[in-house]
Parts: C-alpha cells; sequence; structure tokens
C-alpha cells in the first residue's frame, strides 16, 4: 500500500524565472520526518495559509528526496501569487504523493513531450529513464525563451529539443510541429501540458501507432476522490482524475 502524508513543509529556497512562474523547494518543519518516496507523474495538494484561500492547490512534483520536494509552479490566482511572494520560511501543508504515475516504456526510445508547467512530471520521469538504461528524448514548447524555466536539469538527464511560438528559443511553433517527428521513430511518448497540446500529440501519437500516456491537468480541491471536481469521461464511464489519474493511456480517453 502506498504512502501518504499530510505534512507540515517551509519553504527553503525560491527561484523566480519570470513574473509568473518559479521554482519553490519545501522541506519538512520537522527534521526527523522524511518525505515518502514518490514515482514519476505523481502530485501533492498544496494548502497555503493566505487570506481567501480555503481549498488545496495541485502541484506536479518537479523533483526531491526523502528530506525535500521540488514544485514547478504558474501563478494563476490568489494562492500561487502569495506564494510566489512569499519569504523564505513560509509554511505549507503538503499532501503526497497522489494519484498514480507513468508506466515503464514497452521500447528503447521513449519521447516525453511537454508544455507549460506540464514539463515537471516529465523531469522526474526523465531522470527515472535515465536510471533505468534508458535514453529519453524531450520535446518542450512555450509562447517563448523567457516562458521556460533553467532547461539545464532538462539537459543533464538526456536530448533536450525545444519549439517556441515566436522563434526565440529551438524551432519556431508548436511541438508538434517539431521536424523531429519526421527523422525519428519512437517507442512512447509521455505528455503532459495543456489540454490543446496533449490531444494534438494524441492525434500524432494514434497515426503512428506510438502507445502514449498523459498526465492529466484537471481542476482539482481535494486530490483524495471526494470533491468530484476533476472527473473525466473514459472508456471505462467518469473516473476522478485525482484517484484513477493523472496519467492515462490515450486509448482510454474520449478525445476525437
Amino acid at each position: 500500500m502506498r504512502q501518504i502524508k499530510d505534512l507540515s513543509m517551509s519553504v527553503c529556497d525560491i527561484r523566480h524565472f519570470s513574473d509568473t512562474l518559479y521554482g519553490i523547494r519545501v522541506e519538512p518543519i520537522d527534521r526527523a520526518v522524511k518525505v515518502p518516496p514518490f514515482a514519476p507523474g505523481q502530485f501533492v495538494q498544496l494548502r497555503i495559509h493566505a487570506p481567501e484561500v480555503l481549498l488545496r492547490r495541485p502541484i506536479s512534483i518537479y523533483g526531491g528526496g526523502e528530506d525535500h520536494l521540488d514544485l514547478l509552479i504558474q501563478v494563476a490566482g490568489k494562492a500561487t501569487r502569495y506564494l510566489r511572494d512569499a519569504p523564505r520560511g513560509t509554511s505549507v501543508e503538503v499532501l503526497g504523493p497522489l494519484g498514480n504515475h507513468f508506466s515503464a516504456p514497452i521500447g528503447e526510445s521513449p519521447l516525453l513531450v511537454g508544455g507549460g508547467v506540464g514539463i515537471a512530471p516529465l523531469l522526474t520521469m526523465g531522470r527515472h529513464l535515465l536510471s533505468q538504461g534508458y535514453e529519453p528524448t524531450f520535446l518542450l514548447g512555450a509562447r517563448a525563451d523567457s516562458a521556460f524555466p533553467d532547461l539545464t536539469p532538462f539537459e543533464e538527464v538526456g536530448e533536450l529539443l525545444i519549439t517556441t511560438e515566436d522563434g526565440s528559443h529551438g524551432e519556431q511553433g508548436f511541438v508538434t510541429e517539431h521536424t523531429v517527428w519526421g527523422k525519428r521513430t519512437f517507442s512512447d511518448i509521455y505528455c503532459c501540458g495543456p489540454t490543446p497540446m496533449m490531444k494534438a500529440v494524441a492525434d500524432i501519437a494514434r497515426r503512428k501507432k506510438i502507445r502514449c500516456e498523459v498526465s492529466l491537468e484537471n481542476m482539482m480541491a481535494c486530490g483524495i476522490g471526494i470533491c468530484l471536481c476533476c472527473v473525466e469521461p473514459t472508456v471505462r464511464g467518469n473516473v476522478c482524475v485525482c484517484t484513477e489519474g493523472p496519467v492515462f493511456n490515450i486509448e482510454d480517453l474520449l478525445w476525437q
């Protein structure tokens, strides 16, 4: 049975990549407490002690170990804006790890496709693949170069391909338009990011008959299947993304 904890943690480091994108490292306030192990693709529910913020926020795990967690966060409202501006030492409650995780590849050439903060779980998956002897390829997209975090961690793990809509980094266009699709064959695709991007990647995967898993970013309030605000229709009926996902094989989704 998986280990889930609700930990009292504090922000020990924060890195600002832009006005709206930042990364934080949180550690248990009680140093004797260990962070439970997590698998690539899992997430946490973050409770922020800020005025008018009642519900937890789902955040993908960007990295970490038994003494800390790394989270990549995009400002989307009061909670994430408050945390962006909060000083080191700010306390948060972290419930997790939650959800399922990416599965092992069926072949030797996995491709990890991400956009926005959806690149976060792909870094943990890339590190896992590397530790298992695979050579992962990342294909990451953004509006502009300024919308990316520090990409060094990705370069340290595998080959890094980039697209930007304005052409400021890598190839100009969307991730689905990168020339690599016409040059290389991949055995598996792991994808996370905006839903339209994931659906476009899923279309490519189906046409090329590539096994593909996507990590959904549905709205979540509880993370444990109680509030039902993250329900997604699938071939098995409606399921809670927070408990049955967030990772799904595209053949299980009712995407057209």
